[in-house]
């Protein structure tokens, strides 16, 4: 009796051959792919195809997308997922961390969110950083962070609060000052993923159109049951990717 093969889609064929091409070291870890229309006439197929196949290998993490510069070729497997706790320029760097480029770093009086999510009263003062993160010049998204109330702080991380009054800070993510003076205490968080549009001032910030479509990530982290630290992450399309880690 003869059994039939399913035959393999040829989406599937065209990636199984540029990764192929990858693995081979024709484009080594770290090179820029050849134009479309280059990489079509290598491969034989149409652009609509290639660039399929092309979707497919970047979110499968093989290549990295950026504006002004192209597609890349990764060099080395995505990093661990967002399960683990680290700074956001870290999480997204494929290969090195992303550049941390200050946009604000104010005081100012709660919001709904930072209400609800760090707990805080009417009329306080919250640190407020604003950052965006840079890839080759250009930035990939953009962090909105809010410290809970220096009162807050001192009693229960007083580590953080004396970093975030240090002029001489490195600069970086309010996370990534938090993380840095945690040594000694244990941090937890939770995190909520939706798809937005990024909206005019946030396009502006990121030099994209408002109608971008986006990932919005809010972020809050604690000591014990104390909230310490709340932020909005906004990943619009062509960002690194955001690696996530489920476990049971």
């Amino acid at each position: 009796m003869t059994t039939n093969r399913r035959q393999r889609r040829p989406v599937v064929v065209l990636y199984e051959r540029i990764a192929d091409a990858i693995h081979a070291g024709v484009h080594p870890p770290g090179s820029t792919l050849p134009s479309e229309p280059q990489l079509a006439k290598e491969f034989g197929v149409s652009r609509p195809a290639l660039r399929e196949a092309l979707l497919l290998l970047q979110e499968d993490g093989l290549l990295t997308v950026r504006r002004g510069v192209g597609r890349t070729v990764n060099a080395a497997p995505p990093r661990r997922g967002y399960e683990h706790l680290q700074p956001l320029e870290e999480l997204l760097g494929a290969g090195g961390a992303l550049r941390i480029r200050p946009l604000a770093r104010d005081v100012e009086e709660p919001t709904d969110f930072t209400t609800q999510h760090l707990h805080a009263p009417a009329g306080c003062e919250l640190r407020f950083w604003e950052s965006a993160l840079v890839a080759e010049g250009t930035a990939a998204a953009l962090s909105q962070e809010w410290a809970a109330p220096d009162d807050v702080l001192a009693r229960t991380h007083p580590a953080f609060a004396a970093a975030l009054r240090d002029p001489g800070a490195p600069e970086g993510s309010m996370l990534a000052v938090l993380t840095g003076a945690s040594r000694e205490v244990s941090l937890t968080a939770h995190s909520g993923v939706t798809a937005t549009l990024l909206g005019r001032r946030r396009g502006e910030q990121l030099d994209r159109t408002a109608d971008t479509p986006a990932v919005l990530v809010t972020q809050v982290v604690r000591v014990g049951d104390v909230p310490v630290l709340a932020a909005k992450h906004m990943l619009p399309t062509g960002s690194p990717a955001l690696p996530v880690l489920q476990s049971n």
